[in-house]
């Protein structure tokens, strides 16, 4: 009988060879060590949970957190995406505000004259309104319609230090509107699997939460499931989500 620690070893080593996220290793390694113990304290072998196959059952596994619709292991990919796009346009917006002090403030006989203020600003609302679309937070948008302010006052042949104070002042007042108004839109919708929590389902391949096997049908999806009952709930039952962890549905049968 193979002991639990060395499973434990080997499908650690499996997933973390196999690129699984460090963090889903070891949500999957306490998960098993779960079932493991818990079928051990009913009599059961750890062959029995993990089968004839290792490497297998720690593909299956594994083939879990590195489909797209695992949701936290998709929210980490995509907040780190956001993440360095987000540093990527800072820089860039950086390096337009720059210029624009350098041209207001710079030495009299680098200042740039009016007609160009004009493409400076209008480029940099293009670069900022595209830095938005990008990374999506909010927070290059107020800036865009800063400098879209000034470009219109620099086409006017206004002085260059009001339309630095119209781009300031522009870029403060949007950027306290849409915080405003994105506050009152209230939470995000859940997605992924948070979104089916209360949602009802139907079981399509037994649930054991000792071997980790089970499959539901919710809406027109098919998830991975588990269950804190002791007993298995069989092929047709319907079930209530009552939790998300990791890739898998917590649920119950609707009749509890």
């Amino acid at each position: 009988m193979t002991d639990i620690s060395d499973i434990l070893e080997a499908c650690e080593t499996y997933w973390s060879s196999t690129r699984v996220p460090t963090r889903a290793v070891g949500e999957m390694r306490g998960e098993l060590e779960s079932h493991l113990v818990e079928a051990a304290a009913s009599g059961k072998s750890p062959e029995e949970v993990v089968g004839d196959d290792l490497a297998a059952f720690a593909e299956d596994w594994a083939r879990v957190y590195r489909r797209p619709e695992s949701p936290e292991t998709w929210e980490r990919m995509q907040r780190a995406r956001r993440r360095g796009i987000s540093a990527l346009w800072l820089v860039v917006a950086g390096a337009v505000l720059g210029v624009v002090l350098l041209g207001a403030f710079g030495p009299k006989e680098t200042n740039v004259d009016n007609e160009i203020w004009r493409w400076i600003w209008v480029g940099a609302s293009v670069v900022l309104g595209v830095g938005e679309m990008v990374t999506a937070g909010l927070f290059l948008l107020p800036f865009a319609a800063g400098a879209v302010a000034a470009a219109v006052l620099a086409f006017f042949n206004v002085n260059v230090a009001i339309q630095l104070i119209v781009f300031v002042v522009a870029s403060l007042g949007a950027l306290v509107f849409l915080q405003r108004f994105a506050h009152k839109e209230g939470e995000l919708a859940p997605v992924g699997a948070k979104r089916y929590v209360d949602a009802t389902g139907t079981v399509i391949e037994r649930i054991n939460r000792l071997d980790g096997s089970g499959r539901v049908r919710v809406e027109t999806e098919l998830w991975r499931a588990t269950t804190d009952l002791n007993e298995d709930i069989e092929v047709g039952v319907e079930v209530s989500v009552v939790d998300v962890r990791g890739a898998r549905l917590v649920v119950e049968p609707l009749d509890q």
